[in-house]
């Protein structure tokens, strides 16, 4: 059984490893990281495949990091997810796994392992806390997601477990900021609006159809203040339980529309219409529900909060 180390967690001449370093959240971490004395270790997915075993464990052994950060993931939004089960869930049920043990293997000093806000019980009452886990059904839409996000958080406090290693787990909210995906089906929901909006703006467009009734709240994460947070729980954190990474403030999505200044200046109003897929199947415009948004005539600040960790001092 190793032996935790002591707070605060020295970075200053580690190696650290961030698995996943092209997609919006490593990225991110490699940015923030890049202002601690630290080695960032990287490796590109045509070079390794995170899903193999075998390749997982040898290119760990080699490298020999004494830090691992998994941000790698298949990633998408709610229709992606519905549409690719198998691969939403194979894959980073796989990817979980073959880092995990391999950093185990390796001797790892400390892994960050990076969840989901979709691990939380669909009818979870807010704010969801990090107690919640596993106390409901999940979000069918995006289950496979789910479950696999909670596999890995739940492996995580397993190998520490029985094996007594610093391994931890955050679980960041729902995030936008560079390098976020704005394929039309693939996006989450802050690309989505911004790739609807522009579009809107150089079409010259009246409206804006958005999927769903609009009334559902979500909170939003800009992801540099994540990596910032993330960094910051390396350093000074070490326990079984997975802690929640957010703002602690939800938004409707009719009050996020307007909030979006990365799809440049509108001269007029813009119609945002919720269509929910129950409506949009059945194809009854008429159910529509209209919501009126006008758009600022300035750029927004992009990053809306300062996020703060959630669920420890």
């Amino acid at each position: 059984m190793t032996e935790l180390p002591r707070l605060p967690f020295d970075l200053a001449g580690k190696s650290v490893y961030v698995a996943g370093h092209k997609g919006m959240v490593g990225a991110a971490l490699v940015r923030r990281l890049g202002s601690e004395a630290c080695q960032i270790l990287t490796v590109d997915r045509t070079t390794l495949d995170l899903t193999h075993q075998a390749d997982t464990e040898r290119w760990i052994d080699r490298a020999k990091p004494h830090v691992v950060v998994v941000a790698a993931a298949r990633v998408g939004g709610i229709a992606y997810n519905n549409a690719n089960p198998v691969n939403f869930l194979s894959d980073n049920l796989a990817i979980a796994l073959n880092i995990i043990n391999a950093s185990f293997l390796a001797g790892v000093e400390k892994l960050l392992f990076l969840g989901s806000s979709c691990i939380y019980p669909r009818s979870a009452p807010q704010p969801m806390r990090e107690e919640m886990l596993l106390t409901g059904a999940l979000e069918p839409t995006n289950q496979w997601y789910a479950l696999a996000k909670i596999a890995g958080i739940k492996l995580v406090e397993a190998y520490r477990r029985q094996y007594g290693v610093d391994f931890i787990s955050v679980m960041p909210t729902n995030l936008y900021g560079p390098g976020d995906n704005y394929h039309p089906e693939h996006s989450h929901v802050p690309a989505a609006l911004i790739r609807r909006l522009h579009e809107a703006k150089v079409a010259g467009a009246p409206t804006v159809t958005i999927w769903g009734t609009g009334t559902p709240r979500r909170e939003f994460l800009a992801v540099d203040d994540l990596a910032d947070a993330c960094v910051f729980v390396l350093k000074h954190y070490s326990g079984t339980k997975f802690l929640n990474v957010g703002t602690g403030e939800r938004h409707h999505h009719c009050g996020v529309c307007p909030a979006r200044g990365r799809c440049g200046r509108l001269s007029r109003p813009v119609c945002i219409r919720y269509l929910t897929a129950r409506w949009c199947a059945a194809e009854a415009p008429r159910r529509l529900r209209t919501y009126a948004a006008r758009l600022a005539r300035k750029d927004a600040v992009t990053r809306w909060n300062c996020g703060r960790v959630c669920g420890f001092s």
